[in-house]
Protein backbone atom coordinates (compact mmCIF):
# COMPACT_ATOMS: atom_id res chain seq x y z
CA UNK A 1 0.00 0.00 0.00
CA UNK A 2 1.15 3.54 -0.59
CA UNK A 3 -0.59 6.86 1.33
CA UNK A 4 -0.49 10.00 -0.51
CA UNK A 5 -2.07 13.16 1.17
CA UNK A 6 -1.78 16.34 -1.16
CA UNK A 7 -1.43 19.88 0.13
CA UNK A 8 -0.97 23.44 -1.20
CA UNK A 9 -4.24 24.10 -2.47
CA UNK A 10 -5.68 26.92 -1.99
CA UNK A 11 -7.78 29.94 -3.58
CA UNK A 12 -5.83 32.47 -5.94
CA UNK A 13 -6.07 35.25 -8.87
CA UNK A 14 -6.15 34.53 -12.59
CA UNK A 15 -2.42 35.00 -13.20
CA UNK A 16 -1.40 33.68 -9.80
CA UNK A 17 0.53 30.44 -8.87
CA UNK A 18 0.37 27.85 -6.74
CA UNK A 19 2.64 24.71 -5.62
CA UNK A 20 1.42 21.44 -4.78
CA UNK A 21 2.90 19.09 -2.67
CA UNK A 22 2.17 15.26 -2.36
CA UNK A 23 3.45 13.22 0.04
CA UNK A 24 4.24 9.20 0.31
CA UNK A 25 4.42 6.76 2.42
CA UNK A 26 4.19 3.36 2.64
CA UNK A 27 6.16 0.96 -0.18
CA UNK A 28 9.20 2.40 -1.81
CA UNK A 29 8.58 5.82 -3.49
CA UNK A 30 10.98 5.30 -6.34
CA UNK A 31 9.26 2.10 -7.44
CA UNK A 32 6.41 4.17 -8.75
CA UNK A 33 5.49 6.73 -11.59
CA UNK A 34 3.09 9.67 -10.14
CA UNK A 35 0.73 11.32 -12.16
CA UNK A 36 -1.70 14.25 -11.18
CA UNK A 37 -5.04 14.50 -11.99
CA UNK A 38 -7.99 17.12 -11.37
CA UNK A 39 -11.72 17.09 -11.50
CA UNK A 40 -13.60 20.07 -12.23
CA UNK A 41 -17.31 20.35 -10.84
CA UNK A 42 -19.40 18.57 -13.51
CA UNK A 43 -16.60 17.13 -14.87
CA UNK A 44 -14.91 13.56 -15.34
CA UNK A 45 -11.51 13.45 -13.44
CA UNK A 46 -8.62 14.27 -16.22
CA UNK A 47 -5.31 13.84 -16.59
CA UNK A 48 -2.71 16.52 -16.06
CA UNK A 49 0.84 15.20 -15.84
CA UNK A 50 2.89 12.13 -15.11
CA UNK A 51 6.79 11.62 -14.34
CA UNK A 52 8.39 8.80 -14.47
CA UNK A 53 9.83 6.74 -11.23
CA UNK A 54 13.35 8.33 -11.95
CA UNK A 55 11.77 11.75 -12.40
CA UNK A 56 14.13 11.57 -15.90
CA UNK A 57 10.50 11.34 -17.98
CA UNK A 58 7.27 13.81 -17.68
CA UNK A 59 3.95 14.29 -19.82
CA UNK A 60 2.20 17.03 -19.86
CA UNK A 61 -1.60 17.53 -20.92
CA UNK A 62 -1.88 20.48 -23.77
CA UNK A 63 -4.04 22.49 -21.25
CA UNK A 64 -1.64 23.32 -18.92
CA UNK A 65 2.24 22.65 -20.93
CA UNK A 66 4.31 25.41 -20.20
CA UNK A 67 2.21 26.72 -17.20
CA UNK A 68 2.62 23.53 -15.12
CA UNK A 69 5.93 21.62 -14.33
CA UNK A 70 5.83 18.28 -12.16
CA UNK A 71 8.84 17.06 -10.48
CA UNK A 72 9.46 14.93 -7.47
CA UNK A 73 11.98 13.94 -4.83
CA UNK A 74 12.63 10.46 -4.30
CA UNK A 75 14.46 11.36 -1.17
CA UNK A 76 11.81 12.83 0.41
CA UNK A 77 9.21 10.71 -1.10
CA UNK A 78 7.21 13.70 -2.60
CA UNK A 79 5.97 15.31 -6.16
CA UNK A 80 5.33 18.37 -6.88
CA UNK A 81 2.88 19.98 -9.30
CA UNK A 82 4.18 24.22 -9.79
CA UNK A 83 1.65 25.74 -11.73
CA UNK A 84 1.82 29.31 -12.53
CA UNK A 85 -0.27 31.75 -15.35
CA UNK A 86 -3.56 30.33 -13.52
CA UNK A 87 -6.34 30.12 -15.48
CA UNK A 88 -10.19 29.96 -14.31
CA UNK A 89 -10.60 26.80 -16.05
CA UNK A 90 -7.80 25.42 -13.71
CA UNK A 91 -10.18 25.43 -11.50
CA UNK A 92 -10.79 21.35 -9.51
CA UNK A 93 -9.61 18.94 -7.10
CA UNK A 94 -6.58 18.20 -7.72
CA UNK A 95 -5.01 14.57 -7.08
CA UNK A 96 -1.91 12.81 -6.82
CA UNK A 97 -1.66 9.16 -7.87
CA UNK A 98 1.20 6.57 -7.65
CA UNK A 99 1.25 3.33 -10.19
CA UNK A 100 2.42 3.06 -13.76
CA UNK A 101 3.50 5.51 -15.98
CA UNK A 102 -0.05 6.25 -17.48
CA UNK A 103 -2.37 8.83 -18.75
CA UNK A 104 -6.02 6.76 -17.63
CA UNK A 105 -6.43 7.21 -14.07
CA UNK A 106 -7.24 3.22 -14.24
CA UNK A 107 -3.14 2.68 -14.18
CA UNK A 108 -2.78 3.92 -10.73
CA UNK A 109 -4.13 2.03 -8.18
CA UNK A 110 -3.15 4.35 -4.91
CA UNK A 111 -4.57 7.61 -4.60
CA UNK A 112 -4.85 10.97 -2.66
CA UNK A 113 -7.80 12.75 -0.92
CA UNK A 114 -7.46 16.01 -3.10
CA UNK A 115 -6.73 19.39 -2.64
CA UNK A 116 -8.68 21.90 -3.89
CA UNK A 117 -7.40 24.58 -6.51
CA UNK A 118 -10.06 27.68 -7.07
CA UNK A 119 -8.95 30.11 -9.47
CA UNK A 120 -10.75 33.43 -8.93
CA UNK A 121 -11.72 36.22 -12.53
Amino acid sequence: QVQLVESGGGLVQAGGSLRLSCAASGRTFSNYAMGWFRQAPGKEREFVVRISRSGANTNYADSVKGRFTISRDNAKNTVYLQMISLEPEDTAVYYCAAGAYGIRDREYPYWGQGTQVTVSS
